[in-house]
């Protein structure tokens, strides 16, 4: 939730058209987090030598999406006839995309936050502030007036707090930007991302984290910022003088455009931006976002990665939304997330899968008591296809656990369990919680995400990344069967031992190989789902049954269609049509029943039959060549997918379902890509 970008530029002119600039395309690449109210801040003038004498930095703020903000700023800017074409050799900007937690989508709940007049002190915030009600009542004792309804402006206020007790009296000795800021994160509890903009530090800015993702990026100007060969060291990021810019971000999608050299900045640091140089300070013993118990800090080195991606991976192309785009990308999403993997071996080897983040734990999950696959939403549906597999091939069994619910019931979580954590982020929130409590209680901590160095990557003990290439839509479509596949090459991995089982899992293999190819015939199917979108455009609800392995693609398929049509739709278990379901069912209720054969289709058949016999209007997915078996009558419509093995049918019948939702949302005029109320990365509770 939430997008938080700064770009701070050194030794280097820009005027500040050009600072606009750059920071309105950050918050472009970040609207995929938050798109209900924005706001950025610059610097007024040129500051002075002296920060006591330079003009306060200018915030906008507007509620809306980011092209909301920008036309406001340019027609603020014009009012109060600043100049655009004014040069800044040195200047620090921040701004903020937002998915509204605490007050309603307006100007005054947007950030960045102020401490009060003056904007002394200015925070961009993402995450939740768990503690702010008793930090507001001390702050209001203290003679300090809220304007918002946030949890985030207590942290401006509370810096200034700091900051004046600091200067009390006559003799003060100076206080530094990082220790106000180290001071204010001692009070603060929940989990967050911050950056910290003052008039006090002019040209400079403060960055720390706390359970939230964010990393810096770095470009030198006077070498080529593709080339491998001017790598840096650590001892290079805290060089002044040179000509630099450095980006800091909620993710790599903002960041990727100016230089792919990043550092992931991790829990407890707190990274300070001055002159050209980067300090960070890290709490050695930080308790996460429960907040308290931290450490004195002390001082860290550490060298930039390289981000592998490119800008073409973030753009729409010749596509209309992101949505469709990567709907469409799935065949070359799931080639990439199995190259590597897969061996089909020669005529004397066996088939078999190579997962080079688990093979030192494979031994430990196959002797393990039982499998817990834990998600949210989306993954929790990719875990629930793969779960048949895993059982199948592991012999271990599964258990199913949505995140918030495991932390809530504080459900038993053994040492010879294996959790496994599937996030398409990396940064659920929730899926965070359950991790801690799966580490404090000694299970082995498996992850399966998308993103590279997120918090659930790197708190696992091992781990398979997905490998999907970056997901801007909010309703997640190649992540969701790239994620099926990884499990399903888990389920091999784990299952790699047992002779009985090596006919199934070499089937299993070469389908994986032809997979991309079937997502191809089925993508052919997209103007007959357009078709089927406009009958269904005016309904107000639409049922999805399914079973076994498609009981996930059930609701998956409901999922999609409720979170970007805005239709309610809900995924049910066939087995359960006769315990209330049926009662729904009339001449008028669409009804798609996934049927395609596996070894439910025999019972799919009957629920078809019992559908029909009470008028129910159906549509019916099957598998190729089946349609005149399946439809009772004239009046049921027929999806014919490609047959492939039962394990991965749910990647194969998922995608017409994600095509229907697609042209359901755009034929209903609502925004594909930025569904109502919906972020990309939820990473508050």
């Amino acid at each position: 939730m939430c997008g938080i970008f700064a770009y701070l530029n050194v030794n280097v002119n820009r005027e500040r058209r050009y600072i606009l600039q750059v920071l309105f395309n950050g918050l472009r690449r970040l609207e995929y987090r938050g798109y209900d109210s924005a706001g950025i801040s610059i610097d007024n003038s040129d500051p002075t030598p002296l920060p006591s004498m330079s003009l306060p930095p200018l915030v906008f703020r507007q509620e809306g999406n980011i092209e909301s903000l920008v036309k406001s700023v340019y027609q603020d800017v014009a009012d109060i006839d600043l100049n655009l074409e004014e040069s800044f050799y040195v200047h620090a900007g921040i701004a903020h995309t937002r998915w509204a937690t605490h007050g309603e989508p307006a100007p005054r709940n947007s950030h960045p936050q102020s401490s009060g007049p003056g904007n002394d002190f200015l925070v961009v915030h993402n995450g939740v502030i768990t503690n702010y009600e008793v930090l507001k009542e001390t702050l209001v004792r203290h003679g300090f007036t809220f304007e918002s309804e946030t949890d985030t402006e207590v942290i401006p206020k509370l810096a200034k707090y700091v900051f004046d007790k600091a200067n009390e009296g006559e003799g003060a000795q100076p206080v530094t930007f990082s220790q106000v800021v180290l001071e204010v994160m001692r009070h603060l509890e929940g989990a967050y991302a911050l950056i910290f903009k003052s008039r006090h530090y002019p040209n400079e800015l403060i960055a720390c984290k706390r359970g939230s993702p964010l990393l810096l990026g770095v470009k030198e100007l006077n070498e080529d910022i593709n080339s491998g060969s001017t790598f840096h060291d650590a001892k290079s990021l805290s060089k002044n003088g040179h000509s630099k810019e450095l980006f800091l971000s909620s993710d790599a999608n903002a960041i990727v455009e100016h230089t792919k050299r990043v550092l992931m900045i991790e829990d407890g640091e707190v990274v300070h931006l001055k002159d050209g140089g980067v300090s960070i300070l890290k709490f050695e013993n930080d308790k996460g976002r429960h907040g308290g118990s931290l450490s004195r800090p002390a001082s860290v080195q550490r060298a930039l990665s390289v981000l592998e991606m490119e800008v073409e991976q973030i753009n729409k192309g010749n596509y209309e939304h992101y949505m469709q785009k990567e709907i469409h990308e799935q065949p070359e999403s799931l080639t990439t997330t199995m190259r590597g993997r897969l061996i089909r071996g020669g005529s004397c080897k066996a088939k078999t899968v190579l997962l080079g983040g688990l093979k030192d734990h494979l031994k430990t999950i196959r002797r393990s008591r039982r499998i817990v696959f834990v998600g949210c939403g989306t993954s929790y549906n990719a875990a629930l296809a793969a779960r048949p597999i895993v059982e199948e091939l592991s012999g271990v069994p599964v258990t199913m656990e949505i995140a918030s619910d495991l932390v809530d019931r504080q459900g038993p979580i053994y040492r010879e369990d294996t959790a496994v954590f599937v996030s398409q982020s990396g940064e659920t929130a929730d899926t965070l919680h359950a991790l801690e409590y799966a580490l404090e209680n000694g299970a082995l901590c498996v992850g399966i995400t998308n993103t590279v160095g997120s918090a659930i990557a790197r708190n696992t003990h091992c781990g398979i990344h997905i490998n999907a290439g970056a997901e801007i839509g909010v309703a997640s479509t190649k992540a969701y069967t790239s994620q099926i596949v990884v499990m399903a090459m888990l389920a091999l991995a784990i299952g790699d031992d047992s002779i009985s089982s090596q006919a199934k899992r070499e089937a299993i293999i070469e389908g994986l190989f032809d997979l991309p190819n079937k997502i191809r015939e089925v993508l052919k199917l997209d103007q007959e789902l357009k078709v089927l979108a406009e009958l269904l455009m005016t309904e107000q609800s639409l049922l999805v049954f399914g079973r076994g392995y498609n009981y996930a693609t059930a609701l998956e398929g409901a999922l999609k269609v409720k979170e970007v049509s805005l239709m309610h739709s809900e995924g049910m278990l066939a087995g359960e049509m006769k315990h209330g379901p049926l009662a729904l069912v009339d001449e008028n209720l669409p009804i798609i029943v996934i049927a395609t054969r596996d070894s439910c289709f025999s019972k799919q058949q009957s629920v078809i039959q019992q559908l029909h016999a009470r008028k129910g209007r159906l549509i019916v997915m099957c598998s190729k060549g089946d349609a005149a078996s399946v439809c009772p009558g004239e009046f049921c419509r027929v999806i014919e997918v490609p047959q492939v093995e039962d394990c991965l049918q749910p990647v194969v019948n998922i995608v017409p379902l994600q095509l229907l939702a697609y042209h359901l949302t755009v034929l209903r005029g609502y925004n594909v890509d930025q569904p109502r109320n919906l972020a990309k990365s939820v990473t508050t509770q």
